[in-house]
């Protein structure tokens, strides 16, 4: 794939390092040390392709057939830790950091299962997956609920972002410019639900009967 869609590979790798530096500043709200850090921050950047690749049988797994990912990754996490130190990370900066990470995720793995000839549906999830899996396993690590079980848009934004890649795709646009659309799409509804607090409707309480 890194041969065909270079400005796909190099989007990828930069997804992974944009991950990689989520689950870092994730891992050190949680105030866990270097090996905690990097752990976490490589389960985040690769955690979501590796699960896509295991069901789609792309064998070997990405990391694995080219280990720049897993250097990218941990690199970004050493120089988050780094730069940590010096610099007052907030929540703010890992959201945001989280919303270019899952539109960068989800166009990669839709495309990537495109690519592979993967219906188009199932591409669409494939997508959604490679996207919030990394966050979940970070969030899981980190001991918080995952954002995909809180009641903000995250895996609707994703999955929207999803779908458009793949309309895109059959009405044959050049790939660049379905990439870039997509990723836009799901970026700006992920960061327009951080600012505007945005949610979908939740399942409504019971009513506790109230007695005569």
């Amino acid at each position: 794939m890194s041969g065909s869609l270079p400005v796909i590979y190099l989007l990828d790798l930069f997804g992974v390092a944009v991950f990689a530096v989520s689950g870092s500043l994730s891992a050190g709200q949680k105030r866990m040390d270097l090996f905690g850090v990097v752990v976490v921050a490589l389960a985040t950047a690769l955690g979501g392709g590796t699960l896509r690749d295991v069901i789609l049988g792309a064998h070997p797994v990405f990391w694995v057939a080219d280990t720049l990912y897993l250097f990218v990754a941990a690199g970004a996490s050493l120089v988050t830790f780094v730069l940590a130190r010096f610099c007052d990370f907030q929540g703010r900066l890992l959201k945001t950091a989280d919303a270019f990470g899952l539109a960068l995720f989800t166009v990669i793995g839709t495309q990537k299962a495109l690519h592979l000839g993967i219906a188009p549906e199932v591409s669409a999830i494939m997508g959604v997956m490679t996207g919030v899996a990394g966050g979940i396993i970070r969030d899981m690590l980190s001991g918080e609920i995952p954002l995909i079980l809180r009641a903000e848009i995250y895996a609707t934004a994703s999955l929207c972002g999803a779908l458009t890649l793949v309309v895109l795709s059959l009405l044959h646009l050049p790939v660049w410019m379905s990439v870039i659309i997509s990723m836009l799409v799901t970026l700006c509804l992920r960061l327009a639900a951080l600012h505007w607090r945005l949610a979908l409707p939740v399942f409504p309480a019971r009513r506790e009967r109230v007695e005569p």
